[in-house]
């Protein structure tokens, strides 16, 4: 019988990485969505092609009523989940000058306080299981948590909150349930990003290099597997977090990664 896991936002971009990799590692995966309700029954039948095991569940997460309904059904349907990757954020352009209450409200809805109820709710499940295996949440963050600059402000706050909350509900949960996170870098155009800036900007990095989605999900699959680690974060991002810098890396990329007038000639390493 396999573990069962809910991946949050998982039809797209990080979150079907996140969907492909537990499945492939043996997980019974339900797969939320909110909008994206053809990209999740495509990735299900892509998987379930493969004698893979993922279902779909639909919620809104900006209404903590629809949160507690979906962890319902998905008990009901198939037992207490093992595992909840909150994966799904809001990401919305705004300044500490100018931020508007409800955009602020929904992001500090979506991404902090979903991920805490969904905590909550797998700690209840895990109170009435039957079985004493070891349970997991994993809070995806950003690398701008510990690279902080003044854009995405809104965004930004709800995430160092759900950072902090690592910590704590780490404390809280424990021992039923472990807390970790995992603070990816930039791996995908976001907002008006254009395709020639994020090719530069995803090597703003130490190791200079685009961070790889794949090595985000095997981070999450590595924390939910091992019982010693919790309360803790792990950053994935070729070093971006040790690039601080004064905007986010979209707004200042041509400028930092412009050639010095007198630079020596690139060697050929291919």
């Amino acid at each position: 019988m396999s573990d069962h896991v809910l991946i949050t936002g998982g039809a797209h971009r990080l979150g079907a990485e996140l969907v492909r990799a537990f499945a492939h590692a043996g997980w019974h995966v339900w797969c939320h969505y909110q909008h994206s309700h053809t990209q999740a029954l495509a990735l299900q039948a892509e998987l379930q092609q493969l004698g893979l095991r993922v279902d779909t569940v639909q919620a809104d997460l900006a209404q903590a009523d629809s949160i507690t309904a979906m962890m319902a059904e998905i008990e009901r349907r198939s037992g207490p989940l093992r595992a909840v990757v909150n994966n799904a954020s809001t990401f919305e352009p705004d300044t500490g000058r100018d931020f508007e209450p409800s955009t602020a409200h929904r992001q500090l809805d979506v991404n902090l306080l979903a991920p805490m109820l969904l905590a909550r709710e797998l700690a209840r499940q895990r109170a009435h299981a039957t079985d004493s295996s070891d349970a997991c949440v994993i809070h995806v963050l950003d690398q701008k948590v510990f690279n902080l600059n003044a854009d995405y402000f809104s965004y930004t706050t709800s995430k160092l909150a759900l950072q902090s909350s690592v910590a704590l509900q780490a404390q809280a949960l424990a021992p039923a349930v472990r807390v970790c996170g995992v603070a990816p870098g930039l791996m995908y155009q976001s907002g008006p990003q254009a395709p020639e800036n994020f090719e530069r900007a995803s090597r703003v990095n130490l190791l200079r290099q685009p961070i790889n989605p794949t090595d985000v999900a095997q981070t999450c699959l590595f924390l939910v597997r091992t019982p010693s680690i919790t309360g803790t974060t792990v950053i994935v991002d070729c070093g971006q977090h040790l690039v601080p810098l004064e905007r986010d890396v979209m707004f200042v990329v041509d400028q930092l990664l412009k050639e010095p007038e007198h630079a020596p000639p690139k060697k050929d390493q291919r």
